[in-house]
C-alpha cells in the first residue's frame, strides 16, 4: 500500500496495483481500474514514485532468505561431464 493525501490533508492508503491511470489537471486525479477516482495533494511524479518505490520494497522482500545456507563448494562452479575444450581445438574451421 501507499499513502496518499486528499485535498484536506487527510491521508489514505491505497493499492498501487489497482491504479488504472493517473491525470493532472491541474490536481492530481487517480483512477482506479473500478472506476474510482481520488484527488489528492501529491503530484504525478511523487505518485510515480511512491509506486515505484513500493514495488521495489515487494521484489527485494521476495529474495529475503533468513536462513543461512551452508556454503556446498568450496571452489567455482565448472561445467560438469565435459571435457575441458581448448582454443587451440577450434582453429582453422
Amino acid at each position: 500500500m501507499i499513502v496518499v493525501t486528499r485535498l484536506n490533508d487527510s491521508q489514505f492508503a491505497i493499492n498501487p496495483d489497482l491504479i488504472e491511470r493517473i491525470h493532472e489537471t491541474p490536481d492530481t486525479t487517480l483512477v482506479m481500474v473500478d472506476g474510482a477516482k481520488y484527488i489528492v495533494r501529491e503530484t504525478m511524479a511523487e505518485v510515480i514514485d511512491l509506486v515505484a518505490r513500493y514495488r521495489s520494497r515487494i521484489v527485494s522482500l521476495a529474495y529475503v532468505d533468513d536462513e543461512p545456507q551452508e556454503q556446498a563448494h568450496s571452489r567455482p562452479l565448472s561445467l560438469v561431464g565435459h571435457d575441458p575444450v581448448s582454443l587451440d581445438d577450434h582453429r582453422g574451421r
